[in-house]
């Protein structure tokens, strides 16, 4: 399925199944090859952190609300600078 939403809260059939502890990326971080790990990842339970979970399988950028001539120049310092992540 490449779309779909998984309602938790409630659920008889899946909160057992998803409440098993299983690794979990944390959002934000940079990447650090040699301890990504042990310093990104950490033991979630699904069903007890989330209520709903909502899989896409593909997505895009965003794209500003007012677009700029700096914008389309490409002026504009990315927000992840000096990364570009």
């Amino acid at each position: 399925m490449p779309n779909f939403l998984m309602v938790l809260r409630g659920s008889k059939f899946l909160a057992p199944i998803l409440n098993q502890k299983r690794l979990e990326r944390a959002i934000g971080v940079v990447y650090l090859p040699r301890s990504e790990r042990v310093s990104h990842y950490f033991g979630a339970r699904l069903a007890d952190q989330f209520d709903v979970v909502i899989h896409l399988d593909e997505t895009r950028g965003l794209q500003p609300l007012e677009i700029t001539s700096e914008w389309e120049r490409g002026g504009e310092v990315p927000e992840t600078y000096p990364f570009a992540v």
